[in-house]
Formats: C-alpha cells, structure tokens, sequence
C-alpha cells in the first residue's frame, strides 16, 4: 500500500495523494530529491483484471508526453515500474511529471467563482494556443479530454493543460474504435463513434467556455439538434457567443476547422462594447449598424415598430397630446407620459442581429437581451442577398440553395438597398 513519506525509485518521497480516488489509479504529489523540486506521479495499477487498453493508454500518454515541449504542458520527467513487494499489493506502473503549483478551473467554480467574458475570452485564446502547437505536430496529437478539471490556472495566472490519460497520436490511429474516450457533455459525437479529429478538441473546449459563463456543465444544460443552449443564460458579447456556437457546432463542416483558424477568427471579433455604445448613442437617428472584417460581418437593424413610429411623426402627436393632458389633469398627463415611455423603452431594445463569417450566418430576432427567434444557414449555400416590396415597405431575404431567409423588412428602398450592397459586397470579397 502506497502511503505518505513513502520513497519510491530511491528519490521521490510521496507527500499526498491528489484527485479523487479510483480504483487501480492514484495521483501523488512527491518531491524530488535528486532535483529538489516537487513533482506529479500519476499510477497506474497492474492485475490481470486490469484492460489491455488501459495500459496502452498509459504508456501512450507516457510516450507521447515525453515528446512534447510546450512551457504550457506538464513536462516529462520519468517513467517506471514497481514491482510487487511486501509492502505493495499491486504492481504499478509510474510517470512522473513536473508539478504547476495553482487551481483546477473545476476547482475554481466549485469554488462559486465567476468567470467574467475577459477571463473567458483570455482562457480561449491561451488554450488555443496551446492546441496548435499539439495539432500542428506531425502527426497531430489530440488531447479528448479537454475539460475544466484539466485546466490548470497557474500562479502566473497562465492556463496549463493537463492529464494526458486519454491522448492519441492521428499517426497511431486505427481505423474506428468504439471503445469511449472522453467526457460527457465535453466531448463531440465524432469522437464518442471514434472518429476524433483536431475539430474535436475545439469542441470540448467551447463546451468548456461554457460551463465557466454559464456555471452549469454542458450535460445539465438544454440542447436542441444537438446544440447547446446556452446565451440565453449569459450576457455576453454575441459575436463571442456566435463564435462559441460555431465552435461547438456537431456539424464538421461548419465547426472550425483548426486552432488556428479559431483563434484568428477570435482575435478579429468586433470590440463590441464600443459599438454598442455608438449604437445606443446613435438609436435614433440610425436604422442600420454594421462592423465588418475580412472575416465576419456583423449587422444591427432597429425593429420595424421604432421606424413606424419615427417615420410617423407619432412623437409629435405623443408631445401634444402629454401637454394637452397636463393642462387639464396633471395626473393622467404625467401616467400617459410614463406608461407612453416604457412603450417606447421596449422599442428601442427590439432590434435583429444579423451575422455572416465563411461558414454560416445567423439572424436573431431580439427584445433587450431576450432572443426570441433564431435562424441560421450555411454561407457556402447562398444563392443571392436581394431586396424586395413588402407589405409595408421593402424587406431583404437571403436565398440559399435550401431555403429563404428574412433578414429585415418594413423598411425604406434606401436603406434595403444599402443593406443588401454592404452584404453581397462582403460575400464576393470571400468567393
């Protein structure tokens, strides 16, 4: 039986046992006498009830961890056996790794921290670091098991990926295997059919993202045709929270590709607090609010009902009709002010949310920070972006190969021109 002071190889002296305990596994904390630092040693427990595949696992991790050199990955030290002794009960297989001093995320938020945007903006943008370097390897080398647990927060307060368990080399690969690696609610629907690929460490870490905003873990939240639905319990940037979605897209085709193109795609996201500052700023006397990249274009339009009211001159008629009233009766002139303010509040904060990057787009349909409709389409499939008489003025609608998508209407030939130019002359810049 392993116990604390206990000296293993004639130099690590186990100091205390780590995680939770599981059967035929043991994590320690020991310290190297030969280089006089602290280190981990993960165990691995050997006995004829023990899975061949468990082992392999083991000594992959072992293999491929000593390969690596990352200043953001535990560091191979040392690999071992221990035989059966007097004082063991099981043979055990040992690494050794180097020892991060700091707090798991798990840890943090059983912690009740919050992770404001920043903070989660500032973990993806490391941990995307971190799996370009892995997934630009030759081969790549995938992590499957990307989850709070496995994040480290450093006392530099950088982010360290850890626990290697479930690592596998693309070159190493076999075909499909239908044996589970992974973690619920992390990990994608390719990697469970044993397909993984580097899209799928993206995923786990958008689900990861997630659990820090929202404080539930992925498996507990509600989903819809496999998404996860999570802004309706945030209040974030939605070009982040669009990023977020595409990134744990279940779709391949549309989840991003690489590391690296999530990142560039992370770091060219519109500074949104600015321009929602401008937009507020700029309510009423703009109807279309556009911030565009080479990457993505973003599109705020204010909700057919504040046009109505503002092409009709109904503020002027609102104005006399309050001074009307306050002449007559101070109280009712002063309620019809109020409950007409609250009307015009709830206008102001109804407005679509239209957004395109090289993959897909989406139109959302939102009041304040409710979103009450959602649409969404891949941009490979769109026909035309076209401008045409509605109802009550002009509307612009998306054509796709599959379907019709209404961006906006009611509004004035001007500006459903302007809107359909600024979006088509985006799509021909990325065809």
């Amino acid at each position: 039986m392993l116990t604390p002071g206990q000296i293993l190889k004639e130099r690590y002296q186990l100091q205390k046992q780590l995680g939770r305990a599981v059967a035929g596994r043991k994590t320690w904390l020991a310290f190297d006498s030969q280089l006089e630092e602290q280190v981990i040693i993960k165990m691995l427990a050997y006995s004829p009830e023990i899975l061949g595949q468990e082992l392999d696992l083991f000594e992959t991790e072992a293999k491929i961890l000593k390969a690596l050199n990352h200043p953001h990955i535990p560091r191979y030290r040392d690999y071992f056996s221990l035989e059966k002794e007097a004082n063991l009960d099981l043979p055990w297989f040992a690494l050794v790794q180097n020892y991060i001093p700091g707090f798991s995320l798990q840890e943090l938020l059983d912690r009740d921290k919050i992770f404001t945007e920043e903070d989660v903006e500032k973990i993806a943008k490391e941990m995307l670091e971190i799996l370009i370097y892995l997934h630009e390897l030759k081969p790549s080398v995938l992590h499957r098991d990307i989850k709070p647990s496995n994040l480290i927060m450093g006392a530099d307060q950088k982010i360290y990926l850890v626990d290697f368990g479930a690592v596998q080399s693309q070159g190493n690969a076999q075909g499909v295997t239908f044996t589970i690696i992974g973690t619920s609610g992390y990990a994608p629907l390719e990697q469970f059919w044993g397909r993984a690929v580097p899209a799928s460490d993206l995923y786990a870490l958008g689900a990861t993202l997630i659990h820090l905003l929202t404080g539930i873990s992925p498996v507990d939240l509600p989903q819809k045709n496999y998404h996860i639905q999570f802004p309706e319990n945030v209040n974030i940037n939605p070009s982040l929270a669009n990023w977020i979605n595409k990134i744990t897209e279940i779709d391949l085709e549309i989840r991003f590709k690489n590391a690296r193109e999530a990142l560039k795609c992370l770091n060219s996201k519109p500074k949104y607090k600015n321009f929602l500052s401008h937009q507020k700023r700029s309510l009423i006397f703009s109807i279309i609010n556009i911030n565009k990249s080479p990457d993505i274009i973003e599109i705020y339009t204010h909700a057919p009902s504040l046009r109505e009211i503002k092409k009709s001159g109904l503020f002027g008629a609102v104005f006399c009709i309050f001074f009307g009233l306050l002449l007559t009766n101070i109280v009712y002139g002063i309620l019809f002010f109020i409950i007409f303010c609250a009307g015009v509040f709830i206008l102001l904060g109804e407005r679509n949310y239209i957004y395109f990057d090289h993959n897909y787009f989406r139109i959302e349909r939102r009041l304040l920070d409710f979103v009450y409709g959602k649409y969404q389409g891949k941009t490979k499939d769109i026909v035309e972006v076209v401008s045409s008489k509605f109802e009550s003025g002009y509307q612009v609608i998306v054509l796709s190969q599959n379907n019709k998508y209404q961006l906006d209407k009611a509004m004035n030939i001007q500006d459903s021109t302007s809107l359909v130019e600024q979006i088509n002359e985006w799509l021909n810049q990325i065809n």
